[in-house]
């Protein structure tokens, strides 16, 4: 087993593994158990009773965070000639269609999200075997296929997110920044928490919501007391 870092050692001292927290506790909690030199992402893990193998309880959402992500979005667009004005001045990096499928079949995936409109899903789909396993195809039901195509880059940029249960039953999203408030950070979280709750599938049967953590980059997880949250005891 290797030895433990002096960071890793001062981390440890501070929380006890076996404690189950507030959501507010934790997001304080968090920044002060991070030690790394670069501003670390926040991220917000929830196990959920569901079998992903069942379409019906294939959770999947969208949710704009009330403070971003804290991190800059690189987003392409993909739509007709007509559309790119309109994108660029949304503030997309990059706009085109053509030359960036070109790019995308050649193995450049350099943007976090994609957008596009309906008019150029039959070029964007070809490029499913590329863009799926990243997790940069787009899609209606996320809002990145629309006719609305600067009002989607500017949400992706003013910090819309989409969350999807892995196979294990498992969300994990990023909710910020080390360098947010804890109070940021809370309401990120509780966003984040409220979607996922709303998504409940109506055929499930026993606890939808089973348990959620907090971690940074670097740090160890912090579990939350996730019934506390739900019953608005916080």
């Amino acid at each position: 087993m290797s030895k433990l870092t002096k960071n890793q050692k001062a981390a440890e001292a501070k929380f006890d593994h076996t404690k189950v927290y507030s959501l507010s506790e934790a997001c304080a909690l968090v920044k002060d158990i991070t030690y790394t030199k670069f501003d670390a992402t926040v991220e917000l893990s929830a196990n959920l009773g569901v079998d992903p193998r069942k379409a019906n309880q294939m959770i999947r959402g969208v949710v704009t965070l009330p403070h971003g992500t804290g991190k800059v979005v690189r987003v392409l667009a993909l739509c007709t000639p007509d559309k790119e004005a309109e994108a660029k001045a949304a503030g997309a990096d990059f706009v085109g269609l053509d030359e960036y499928i070109e790019k995308i079949k050649g193995g450049w995936t350099d943007v976090d999200v994609i957008v596009c409109t309906p008019s150029v899903m039959a070029k964007v789909g070809a490029l499913g075997k590329i863009l799926g396993p990243r997790g940069l195809m787009p899609n209606p039901k996320t809002g990145t296929v629309t006719m609305e195509i600067g009002n989607a880059v500017k949400e992706v940029k003013g910090g819309k997110i989409d969350f999807k249960v892995d196979k294990t039953g498992i969300i994990h999203t990023g909710i910020g920044k080390v360098s947010f408030s804890a109070q940021q950070l809370y309401e990120n979280a509780a966003e984040v928490l409220n979607a996922i709750a709303k998504l409940k599938p109506q055929a499930l049967k026993g606890t939808y919501m089973k348990s959620a953590a907090l971690c940074s980059t670097m740090s160890p997880g912090i579990k939350v007391d996730l019934k506390a949250f739900l019953n608005g005891a916080e």
